[in-house]
């Protein structure tokens, strides 16, 4: 591993003059690619970048912005996202990230307590979503379209064009008013305000400041290796959360990378399109590209012995190399054959051929790492995709602490953990169970609430993060469960939530497991299928159900079912499926954490129903005060 603590991009400035940095040291580089409405590839070099957030933020300046005002910004993941965002940290403003999935109550919400009197939308759609809440919102003044097809100017409507055009006047008028706004921007300012997706009850804006995202980047380059204006970031997460925002636009601008854009649908194609280095990601990313693999794999018996066979070699293989203690060097340059036998070197570089090479090329060719987070990674599919010379790290974080406050390092990875502490942060485990953490990039305080703030902390200055930990091997951490998470059953035995959701994790006909039994004599479940693959499923066995009753939702890009008649859950080829994988996965828990009654719903959880986050996290008080009166029934 290289000494990154010697880097040139480990450095320390406000993300206003990191900006200016880049376009004069890159400026006719690469900073963005993206694919356009007819598909066909964009670009935009470090120089072209600059003119277009110096002009925005001009444009702001025009509108009345003042330095620490907040403006709000609701768009999917693309490349105006970062333009807006940078506009209006150089016009010294504070960002308010929104998820465009939110409902107008939700956006009222944020709208109103942050004050922003500024708004950025991407397109139509979500004007349209606004305008019709705009009663609900006294304070907000403008509304910038980024997409310029979208809608004609009116008073409280503008099209970023006419906002760049009015910034180049303003420009004029006010020579310099740019350069001074944006280096009186300090390092101890406030950057952001992130509101948290409210799983116990209204969300809560978290403010942090350039210096600690700074801080937060500084981490997390510090431990992953080498970086620099040559990789690529494939961004495909909402920027509205600080994952994506840090760990990928973050890390991409220290280095001097350029960021290519993608959808969780168009995420295979573009692999091959942009040739990625670097992606963050979700567990259910990685799971869902396992089980296409597999599916495809298992088209034929010939195949499907192949693809078994190759995993019981790469198996094998990461056993052979982990040591006592599980933990597997992955640095970069790792010699995969080291410390193997001479038949399995030869079996392994036989599978690597036929199948290992072919997924990684699916990713590009180029791909080097990728981060895992918001939510547990399966130890085997870690393993799996090592197997594969596919380097995955799991870390740890939350909103609060701008996300890495333990990561899985390169030449150390302990599968099923999320490793260590990272570079510059404290921790503790209370007495509860509970992990406590400190360090320069956790948040400034919660916006408008200093009581929330307040119960946040310990009296020393540790963040209470929520969660249930332990401690494994050399300080490594292991979550268990959110507190809230963790089930006390009436025998006063304890069950983590989390243990039997991550059961089903692999399971192609199970979507999601929620279980229920706090001051319970036993766990019962509510299992919601995969209601897509059960439609492949009947449709290539030739069985009949009522597809009047199906409802598809066109939600984050991709078409999925989200709702069946009562006729679809009483097929009993579903019956019998959801029972096989009940009882398999109550073979791997205590018998006390079994599943001993289950209930199948008709109907996915969704953002829009208010039952999961837009980081795809269950509200588990909304669902279970929906579910009452089923819950009771488990327990007649």
């Amino acid at each position: 591993m290289s000494n990154v603590a010697e880097e040139w991009y480990i450095s320390t400035q406000t993300f206003c003059e990191l900006l200016a940095r880049n376009i004069h040291e890159f400026g006719s580089k690469t900073a963005q690619y993206w694919k356009d409405e007819h598909n066909r590839l964009q670009s935009l070099t470090f120089s072209q970048l600059g003119t277009i957030v110096e002009e925005t933020s001009c444009g702001l300046m025009d509108l009345g912005v003042e330095k620490g005002d907040r403006v709000a910004l609701m768009s999917h993941t693309c490349p105006g996202w970062m333009q807006a965002d940078y506009s209006i940290l150089c016009a010294g403003g504070i960002t308010v990230g929104i998820y465009p999935t939110l409902s107008v109550q939700e956006v009222a919400y944020i709208i109103n307590d942050s004050g922003a009197g500024v708004l950025f939308v991407q397109d139509r759609e979500i004007l349209e979503k606004v305008l019709n809440g705009l009663n609900l919102m006294p304070a907000l003044e403008k509304i910038v379209v980024m997409d310029q097809s979208a809608v004609p100017d009116g008073d409280i409507v503008l099209c970023s064009s006419r906002l760049r055009e009015a910034g180049k006047i303003f420009a004029e008028k006010n020579p310099g008013s740019y350069e001074q706004r944006w280096r009186s921007v300090a390092l101890e300012d406030r950057m952001t305000i992130v509101y948290t997706s409210g799983t116990t009850g209204k969300p809560k804006g978290v403010v942090h400041t350039h210096a600690s995202v700074n801080a937060a980047c500084r981490r997390d380059m510090r431990i992953v290796g080498t970086l620099g204006p040559e990789d690529i970031f494939l961004s495909f997460l909402p920027l509205a959360h600080t994952y994506e925002r840090e760990c990928g636009h973050g890390v991409a601008m220290h280095c001097g990378a350029a960021i290519a854009y993608s959808t969780p649908k168009t995420m295979v194609d573009d692999l091959q399109l942009f040739r990625p280095t670097i992606f963050v990601s979700v567990p259910r990313i990685y799971e869902r590209l396992f089980m296409a693999m597999q599916d495809k794999a298992f088209l034929s018996p010939a195949k499907k012995a192949v693809f078994n066979y190759a995993l019981s070699v790469g198996k094998k293989v990461i056993k052979a190399r982990s040591d006592k203690d599980g933990f597997v060097d992955m640095g970069s340059g790792t010699d995969l054959f080291s410390g193997l036998s001479l038949s399995l070197k030869m079996q392994y570089m036989l599978v690597d051929k036929i199948l290992f090479s072919k997924v990684r090329d699916i990713l590009g060719g180029r791909f080097r790492f990728a981060f895992s987070a918001a939510g547990a990674l399966s130890a085997d599919l870690c393993r799996l995709f090592m197997a594969m010379g596919i380097r995955i790290y799991e870390g740890y974080g939350s909103t609060e602490t701008c996300n890495t406050v333990n990561l899985n390092p390169p030449y150390k990875v302990l599968p099923g953990s999320v490793g260590p502490l990272a570079f510059g942060v404290e921790g503790r485990i209370a007495p509860d169970g509970e992990w406590l953490v400190k360090g320069p990039n956790v948040m400034l305080e919660y916006w408008n609430n200093p009581e929330a703030t307040a119960e946040a902390f310990t009296c020393d200055g540790f963040y209470k993060t929520g969660d249930i930990v332990e401690e494994l091997a050399d300080g490594y951490i292991r979550i268990v469960d959110r507190k809230k998470g963790l089930m006390v059953l009436d025998t006063g035995k304890n069950v983590p939530s989390a243990k039997i959701e991550s059961c089903f994790a692999l399971s192609k006909f199970v979507d999601t497991v929620v279980p229920v039994g706090d001051n319970r004599k036993f766990v019962a479940a509510f299992v919601i299928p995969d209601f897509d693959a059960f439609i492949e499923y009947f449709e290539a066995n030739g069985i009949e159900y009522e597809k009047s009753a199906l409802m598809f939702s066109e939600a984050g890009a991709v078409r999925k079912c989200v709702s069946v008649g009562e006729d679809f859950l009483e097929k009993k080829e579903l019956k019998n499926m959801v029972a096989r994988k009940i009882e398999a996965a109550n073979r791997t828990l205590e018998d006390f954490e079994t599943i001993k009654k289950y209930t199948i719903l008709g109907y996915s959880l969704t953002e829009q129903t208010g039952e999961i986050t837009p980081t795809m996290k269950v509200k588990r008080n909304v669902l279970l005060n929906r579910l009452k009166p089923e819950i009771e029934k488990f327990y007649q």
